[in-house]
């Protein structure tokens, strides 16, 4: 017999972050979330994303033990301006059996019938943001502290009770010793002159705050034309400030500006914090946050999180500039791998962006979709 039940106390939504750190005990790929850092992202008085969604977190019982977990979400801007009739899911873990996936699942579905929504999809956050997709291939590599692991079955338990893939998403990976400066060195300066732009560097994480809402704004307009994409809002802005600017290495943010001093062009690149996180056991005291900062001041691999120009400025050479400077900084490091986070499977532009560096694609995943 399995009960469902909603995670809606402080004690329950505990144990619903904590249930993977069971699931999956000692496995050498995964890389566990910060509780804490879980459990703000589900408060809706701390995450400014329950503004325009809602999200409820579901825990299934079955011998009055916890055997899966999953989230509940309508993001309600994609369904009243983008009119897609979706509820998503996320946040999905569960043991091998087929009916506690399907037991879960009915939750979501349900959420969707009362709003009068078409179809499911997921697994999925609240936004962009968020993590995304379930592992289809790549199981024998470590994760990130941006994507989800999984075990292979999930795929299977999706597929089993009539889920079709909805997105493909792509991970990729190339040593830095692909990256020859050849590549930009003499169109850099080329670039620069015709378009009149300049590069700005940071050494210190204050001097790239007041460029970060415009950083956002240029998200939003780059990435607006992305089948799965929905704008980040003035509030959310300002939460992703606090949460991750402050987190990432100043000299691994890199944005180009225009002669008016808008911004044209901007990249955020991450040092690894995989180890460092299995290390912390989802605690940042007493020792995890030694391990973080260690890491983010010695890591030899860098994820490449987000990249985005404005539309008109795209197939104009301009990350030509962004990794140029990378490569400098990179050089500096000793850098030796680059990751990159998941990218649509269909985003053409951005995959031609990477070819030059022979990338290899070491990990697959993918949203599931069902009609209600």
């Amino acid at each position: 017999m399995i009960t469902v039940i909603e995670a809606n106390t402080k004690a329950l939504l505990k144990e619903y972050v904590t249930f993977p750190f069971s699931l999956y005990k000692d496995h050498p790929y995964w890389v566990p979330p910060l509780i804490q850092d879980e459990l703000e992202g589900f408060d809706k008085t701390k995450n400014p994303a329950f503004e325009n969604a809602e999200g409820y977190f579901y825990l299934a019982y079955k011998n009055n033990k916890i055997v899966g977990r999953i989230a509940a979400i309508i993001n309600w801007d994609e369904v009243n301006h983008q009119e897609k009739k979706k509820v998503r899911f996320g946040w999905w873990d569960v043991i091998d059996d087929l009916e506690v996936t399907s037991a879960l699942l009915e939750k979501v579905k349900e959420l969707g019938r009362k709003n009068n929504l078409e179809y499911i999809e997921g697994p999925m956050g609240f936004s962009n943001l968020d993590k995304v997709g379930v592992l289809t291939e790549g199981y024998d590599e470590i994760g990130s502290m941006i994507t989800w692991y999984n075990h292979p079955y999930y795929k299977e338990h999706l597929e089993q009770l009539g889920y079709v893939k909805e997105k493909e998403y792509l991970e990729n990976k190339f040593p830095f010793a692909n990256v020859k400066p050849e590549h930009f060195e003499k169109i850099v300066p080329l670039i620069i002159k015709r378009y009149q732009l300049r590069e700005l560097n940071f050494t210190k994480t204050k001097d790239i705050m007041p460029h970060v809402d415009k950083m956002f704004d240029l998200f939003n307009k780059s990435y607006a034309n992305l089948s799965s994409f929905v704008a980040v809002t003035d509030v959310q802005k300002e939460y992703f400030k606090k949460k991750y600017i402050s987190f990432i290495n100043p000299e691994y943010i890199k944005f180009v500006m225009d002669k008016n001093d808008e911004m044209v062009a901007f990249s955020i690149v991450m040092p690894s914090f995989s180890e460092a996180l299995q290390k912390a056991k989802g605690k940042l005291f007493p020792f995890g946050f030694y391990h973080l900062l260690k890491a983010k001041k010695e890591s030899k691999d860098v994820l490449f999180y987000l990249i985005g120009v404005a539309p008109e400025y795209q197939s104009k050479g301009v990350t030509a500039i962004i990794f140029e400077e990378y490569y400098k900084t990179f050089t500096q490091k000793g850098i030796l791998n680059c990751i990159r986070t998941p990218e649509l499977e269909d985003n053409i532009a951005i995959h031609q962006l990477w070819k030059h560096f022979d990338p290899v694609t070491f990990r697959r995943r993918r949203t599931y979709r069902k009609d209600l």
